[in-house]
């Protein structure tokens, strides 16, 4: 069964930085994706904040672009996203999710969320 471990949420101040990571079990090829969704209060969609695909291509969400990075570290199975500078905007529940488009157990996988708030 696949499990994604997240870890980094909080209450952040304006202006700093989060790292937020998110474990898996397993390897993922080339073709696999990982990466973060954002849902804000009141909102009932999730959008997609950064992703990387198993090849190290990688895809910011505008608002975030610039000043985020999304990385995999292969040694320990997990995805970080770094974010600078931050917004209230940026606030809202993560969720990392995974793609298993050619590894087994295929399919789309989600944690089970982490908050972050950023104070002002």
């Amino acid at each position: 069964q696949v499990q994604l471990v997240e870890s980094g949420g909080g209450l952040v101040q304006a202006g700093g930085s989060l790292r937020l990571s998110c474990q898996t079990s397993g390897r993922l090829s080339s073709d696999d994706a990982m990466g973060w969704y954002r849902q804000t209060r009141g909102e009932t969609q999730r959008e997609l904040v950064a992703s990387i695909i198993g090849d190290g291509q990688t895809q910011y969400e505008r608002s975030v672009k610039g000043r985020s990075t999304i990385s995999w570290d292969d040694a320990k199975n997990t995805v970080h996203l770094q974010i600078d500078g931050l917004k209230s905007g940026d606030s809202g529940v993560y969720y990392c999710y995974q793609n298993r488009r050619t590894t087994p157990p295929l399919g789309l996988y989600w944690g089970q969320g982490t908050q972050v708030t950023v104070s002002s």
